[in-house]
């Protein structure tokens, strides 16, 4: 496939980048620094990749990076940015409805805080004590819900570099849930203790960058099972939730 990735340089963008090398995709880098692409790719990746140096938020500019593309990866900015992130995804995204040769594929980056907390009504973004700043992963979300386009949002928890495990992990994916088990009496807990209860877990959402590239990269297919969805990711344990 004909994949573009926006903000190839950061830490998911560049697992993106290099797994799709990998899997034989053609992929598209968008970047403001190419030498530093360079030097993270490494000679022999790099003659693989086709380099777009420009302007993220020049519309003309990330138009004809989406020509022809099938599908979009949207790793560019992070929620501490606040008005400029959510500028970055609403630019990019009108870009790819307007692009009529585009395919209409995109995966953006969320957070594990945007995903439903079972038996509640809540997701922890909104709750007490969740830095505000990760509310911008909320106005994301809701650009997506006015597209007609095929988006998914990935909502990990903590990335880490590697798997630091021992054992071989199985890897737990959840549409529009959190992938831990959750016990029903939380229905019952206050907000604050809901989010309490959440800060106590978040070892349990750590995962890998390089688990959540490839799981991008294996669900592109239009009309796909995440069409529209928010994905959460966990490594499966055998913690008993109490």
């Amino acid at each position: 496939m004909k994949i573009i990735v926006f903000g190839a340089t950061g830490n998911t963008g560049r697992r993106v980048l290099a797994q799709g090398i990998k899997m034989g995709h053609e992929m598209t880098a968008f970047v403001r620094n190419s030498e530093k692409l360079y030097d993270q790719l490494g000679e022999h990746s790099a003659k693989h990749v086709k380099v777009i140096v420009d302007d993220i938020m020049d519309p003309v500019s990330v138009g004809e990076a989406l020509a022809h593309q099938d599908a979009a990866i949207i790793a560019a900015g992070h929620a501490g940015q606040g008005e400029e992130f959510v500028r970055i995804v609403d630019n990019i995204i009108s870009q790819c409805e307007f692009q009529p040769s585009f395919s209409g594929r995109v995966w953006i980056m969320g957070g594990a805080g945007l995903l439903d907390i079972p038996y509640t009504d809540l997701i922890g973004n909104n709750l007490p004590g969740f830095p505000p700043e990760y509310r911008n992963h909320n106005r994301n979300f809701e650009r997506l819900q006015k597209t007609h386009l095929d988006w998914s949002i990935m909502c990990p928890g903590t990335m880490i570099d590697s798997r630091e495990h021992a054992d071989p992990v199985h890897l737990h994916v959840t549409t529009e849930t959190l992938p831990i088990p959750i016990p029903e009496t939380i229905k019952e807990y206050s907000e604050t203790d809901i989010a309490g209860h959440l800060f106590s877990r978040l070892q349990e959402l750590n995962v890998a960058y390089d688990d959540v590239a490839i799981c991008m990269l294996d669900h592109l297919e239009l009309e796909g099972a995440f069409k529209r969805k928010r994905v959460g990711l966990a490594y499966q344990s055998n913690i008993t939730v109490r």
